[in-house]
């Protein structure tokens, strides 16, 4: 008994644990509602003079400040770990906040970026810092905007405009730092699998009903 219980610590126990963690999920089954019906955007414009919504759509959601060519590596972080492997999703779209006065900036990301993707689904919208600072208190979150208006986390908006994220009581979670490789590959990357599983089921469970 005891020779079964040792060769199972050297041997299966390793192969066990290391299975669990290089699946990479974690164990929500469920993302919570961090700020319930955080409001629209649609009054402000984006780089082609469009007016983007968060209504009906899967956001991720950031604030770029006025330095973001300072920050570029964040972005392609970003559509490395997060945008290319769900630009896919029907209904899944970028949206980032900018000064007024950074379009020159954003237009030089762009262009990086689609050297290497399809950035059709990356948005940018500019306001005055005054309303970018306004519309980021109405997040209700524990994080702040740093002095560029600004901040390296970005944010999961379901399509009620919903801001979700983790509530566990060992975690509290309610944006993802895109200067971290790791928080993008690993809570991330889970999180947002855990929405858009979310939304195909709700399809799945439609159709079926239409069917009947």
């Amino acid at each position: 008994m005891k020779k079964n219980i040792v060769l199972f610590i050297l041997f299966i126990f390793p192969i066990v644990a290391y299975l669990f963690f290089a699946t990479g999920v974690n164990s929500f089954m469920f993302l919570p509602t961090v700020t319930p019906n955080i409001p629209d955007l649609k009054h402000w414009e984006s780089l082609n003079g469009e007016q983007i919504t968060l209504e009906n759509k899967i956001t991720i959601l950031g604030f770029t400040g006025d330095n973001i060519v300072y920050n570029k590596g964040n972005y392609f972080n970003l559509n490395q770990k997060i945008y290319n492997k769900n630009r896919e999703f029907k209904d899944f779209q970028f949206v980032m906040i900018a000064p007024i006065g950074t379009q020159g900036q954003v237009k030089e990301i762009l262009k990086g970026l689609s050297d290497i993707t399809d950035v059709s689904k990356w948005y940018f919208v500019f306001a005055p810092t005054n309303e970018i600072q306004d519309y980021y208190n109405t997040l209700k979150l524990k994080g702040k905007l740093d002095s560029h208006f600004g901040t390296p986390n970005v944010y999961i908006i379901d399509k009620k405009r919903n801001l979700r994220g983790r509530k566990d009581k060992d975690q509290y979670k309610e944006g993802y730092d895109t200067s971290s490789p790791s928080d993008l590959y690993n809570e991330m990357t889970d999180d947002v699998k855990i929405i858009l599983a979310e939304y195909r089921l709700a399809l799945k469970r439609n159709n079926s009903k239409r069917k009947i």
